[in-house]
């Protein structure tokens, strides 16, 4: 607001009246400022009152902005840039799982295995006979050597009778001892659920190995934390997203519990991310598509804080439906177009082609798939799909599409995840239906998961698409980001790297050397987009976050060098500095 001097003497020199510009409550400036607004401007100097951005440009023009009171921060020529908006990740699962026994995603032998999940026994010998064991971070294709497998006996083998269960990073198997299989009633005449698979030996009996809803039976068994714990987990995140320099998060499958685990700490005034959350319908839900859609208005209805504002909240406007499952070995529950492939040969002399097997149906039929995303639509739900195969892409395609001729006039943000087959027929219609490609970057890199458990059964043909960021880039898709924390160790900048240049680390060794298929990547300027100004049009948010333009929210961090300057597998290394959300710090290192 200006001073009444300028409003009244139109007389007076243009520079009196900036001189009564209101002080800002923080200035940055003396920096390489990437604003990721439509122009990709960069200046050197930015403004915050209550809250919001004031002013973007030059040194000179931000002094106008300075008071008695106002915090100068001089960025030393560092980078500043908006802060990331993570499109897809399960923060209160992330949370427990820093709180938990935890494999931490490391290739390990069975030996290792066993030695691990023993040593988190034998700190807790006081739950003996009966607590259960719930073991996370299992990063099960990164088992050496590649293709070992795992079942019940892998488990039976430790020194315990607790019941013991291994969820893979990726969420869709669990790993369970016997003791667990027993006490779960889980027998050969146990039927395949809808929506999960049941490994089985030649005669029908669970090998422990249980994909997708498959598992449901287990983990209802293991003690649900308290809420208190919930709580723990909720606080053990704040830190950690302000630390990689994430001001907003999708929950891309909100649980009530994380509902009321960040409204209470958005209650006492210590939420320093926005936060975003994604209801689950799950497929046996769906069969009742009016219910299911009035649970999840009910979650938004009760726990949506309304309009956004410059302090961050609570917002509940998306929708979680799985599609399929995992595409990589062992699981192949991405739901396929065409089969996966086979070994009819041996391991010295392979004969790979087409096998019987293409993956589950797509776990919701197309006509209620539709009725679904349109339901959900009319209510003011976005739907937020998982789709890993080609064809649960396509059925999701399908049901968007379905949405845009029976709703033309509705701007809904439908968004599809990880996407990591696409048929090239489908690339053009995500930006025809306007879909969001919310990618996990970090995935499009030789990788144990990539090499040893998709490029043969995937077919040479399909493995050359895999992980189609720069596919569907070209195709005009508005790609953004979402790291599926904690499928991955949450670590934003080695995704942006992967994103960027299709590589592994260099200390992955020779066997995952290289440049991942025949996709392109982004480039730098995309990749940014994709984690910010993307993402927060994912989430109805673009108005105010995303980029830094003068009305929008001061959510913005300061990099240790310039992404956009510095080689690029050095993307990786990048540090946040500060992280600042709604005009606050969050985050400040040393």
């Amino acid at each position: 607001m200006r001073a009444i001097s300028c409003l009244l003497g139109l007389v007076l020199p243009v520079i009196a009246c900036q001189a009564a510009e209101t002080p800002a409550d923080s200035i940055f400036r003396n920096g390489f400022l990437y604003s990721v607004d439509a122009k990709d401007s960069v200046h050197s100097a930015l403004a915050v009152r209550e809250g919001r951005i004031v002013y973007v440009g030059s040194d000179a023009g931000v002094n106008k902005y300075a008071g008695k009171a106002t915090q100068i921060i001089d960025l030393h020529g560092r980078m500043l840039m908006p802060g990331l908006v993570d499109g897809h990740m399960h923060p209160l699962q992330g949370g427990a799982h820093l709180l938990q026994c935890n494999l931490q995603y490391e290739a390990l032998t069975v030996g290792q295995l066993q030695s691990k999940i023993q040593a988190c026994l034998d700190k807790t010998r006081d739950q003996e006979p009966d607590g259960w064991l719930d073991v996370v971070g299992w990063f099960q294709t990164n088992m050496l050597p590649a293709g070992v497998v795992t079942t019940y006996a892998t488990l039976d083998a430790l020194n315990t009778r607790r019941p013991v269960v291994v969820e893979s990073s990726f969420g869709h198997t669990v790993l369970a001892n016997s003791r667990a299989i027993r006490l779960a009633g889980i027998t050969a005449s146990t039927p395949d659920p809808l929506g999960g698979k049941i490994a089985r030996d030649a005669a029908g009996n669970p090998t422990g190995i249980f994909e997708d809803a498959a598992f449901n039976p287990l983990l209802a068994l293991v003690p649900k934390p308290t809420a208190a714990d919930d709580l723990a987990a909720a606080r053990a995140t704040l830190g950690v997203l302000a630390k990689q320099g994430v001001t907003t998060f999708l929950d891309a499958s909100a649980t009530p519990e994380a509902l009321i685990a960040y409204t209470a700490l958005s209650r006492e005034g210590v939420l320093s991310v926005r936060a975003h959350f994604a209801p689950v319908i799950s497929p046996p839900e769906g069969r009742d598509p009016l219910k299911a859609i009035a649970a999840a208005k009910e979650l938004a209805n009760r726990y949506d804080q309304g309009p956004l504002q410059p302090r961050p909240g609570i917002t509940v406007r998306n929708t979680k439906l799985f599609l399929d499952g995992v595409i990589t070995a062992p699981a192949f529950t991405g739901s396929m177009l065409t089969p996966y492939w086979v070994n009819r040969g041996s391991d010295t002399h392979p004969q790979w082609g087409p096998g019987p097997n293409r993956g589950p149906e797509v776990y919701f039929p197309a006509p209620l798939l539709s009725t679904l995303v349109i339901g959900l639509s009319e209510a003011g739900m976005e739907p937020h799909m998982h789709a890993d195969g080609e064809g649960a892409v396509r059925a999701g395609l399908d049901a968007v599409e379905q949405l845009r001729r029976k709703h033309p006039e509705l701007d809904v943000r439908a968004a599809i995840a990880h996407n990591e087959i696409v048929d090239p027929a489908d690339f053009p219609r995500y930006a025809k239906l306007n879909v969001i490609p919310v990618l996990s970057l970090q995935w499009g890199k030789p990788a144990s998961d990539t090499i040893d458990g998709a490029r043969d059964f995937l077919g040479p043909a399909r493995f050359r698409l895999l992980e189609p960021a720069g596919f569907l880039h070209a195709a005009g898709a508005r790609v953004a980001y979402g790291s599926d924390w904690p499928v991955d160790a949450l670590d934003e900048w080695f995704a942006l790297k992967v994103g960027v240049t299709r590589t592994n680390a260099p200390d992955a060794g020779p066997k995952y050397a290289g440049r991942l298929g025949d996709d392109v990547g982004l480039s730098r300027k995309t990749a940014l987009r994709a984690i910010t100004l993307n993402s927060s049009y994912e989430l109805h948010q673009e108005a105010q976050t995303g980029s830094l333009e003068v009305g929008k929210f001061a959510d913005l961090i300061v990099l240790d060098r310039n992404f956009l300057k510095i080689p690029p597998e050095d993307i990786a290394k990048i540090k946040v500095l500060r992280t600042v959300v709604g005009g606050q710090t969050v985050w400040l290192a040393e």
